[in-house]
């Protein structure tokens, strides 16, 4: 039953036709199953920490962070700076990056393509890069197969998908949950709900940040423009 809610997203009422057991007896069931697959996020989600095991510190697979309490309204920056803020938030490695979409300003540690310019890979068939721009953001573009993981993990799970019916609290619980059981299938399995290439769309990359909030840093705006200039000179020595 409870794979049926966050595999389905089926509603109680639908479950208790197909089981034949009360709404009572479902929900109890279902809170308790939620509670039980939660108490696993020790075992199945790695935390930062001072020691970590070896096969955990060479394998990002299996070192994802989650950020789970925000309303799904709030905007992506926003989420991420105070991520950032929280004193067991997430931190950048020194000397390291994390490529995001354009909905996100350019700052340290978080470096996002050119916005208004080409980006996807689907409209680069057959058009080579113009200029150094173009060139960055395709390059920039791989970064739609960490999109293509999050898309794996709402395919498996519909109750991510849509409009969620349960309580907010409940909703917190529940993203945890499937995290947890969608780790626990690519330990001990095949994923296959992974998008294909040629069916994934990634997000937009024209969404706009708060800027006004979170403007663009010089320095980092300035080292992306270094980059590309670099990608654009030695263009001819690597395939695109």
């Amino acid at each position: 039953m409870f794979l049926h809610v966050v595999g389905h997203n089926q509603r109680f009422r639908v479950i208790s036709l197909t089981f034949r057991r009360s709404i009572e007896t479902i929900s109890r069931y279902f809170q308790d199953v939620l509670y039980a697959v939660g108490e696993l996020h020790n075992e199945m989600i790695r935390l930062a920490a001072t020691l970590v095991h070896p096969r955990i510190l060479n394998s990002r697979r299996w070192y994802p962070y989650f950020k789970l309490g925000w309303e799904g309204s709030a905007h992506d920056a926003l989420i991420l700076a105070d991520a950032l803020e929280r004193a067991d938030g997430l931190r950048v490695p020194p000397g390291k990056f994390y490529v995001v979409d354009a909905g996100y300003a350019v700052r340290p540690g978080f470096l996002p393509p050119y916005r208004g310019t080409r980006y996807h890979l689907r409209e680069f068939w057959n058009n080579k890069p113009r200029d150094q721009r173009v060139l960055f953001n395709l390059r920039h573009s791989l970064r739609v197969i960490v999109e293509r993981a999050f898309g794996a993990l709402k395919n498996k799970f519909k109750i991510l998908y849509n409009k969620p019916f349960h309580p907010y609290k409940t909703q917190v619980k529940l993203v945890l949950a499937c995290c947890i059981l969608h780790i626990w299938i690519l330990r001990h399995g095949m994923d296959e709900h992974v998008p294909s290439k040629e069916t994934w769309a990634p997000n937009n990359n024209d969404a706009s940040a708060p800027n006004d909030v979170y403007p663009d840093n010089a320095s980092w705006a300035l080292q992306r423009d270094t980059w590309a200039g670099q990608m654009w000179q030695n263009r001819g020595s690597y395939r695109v």
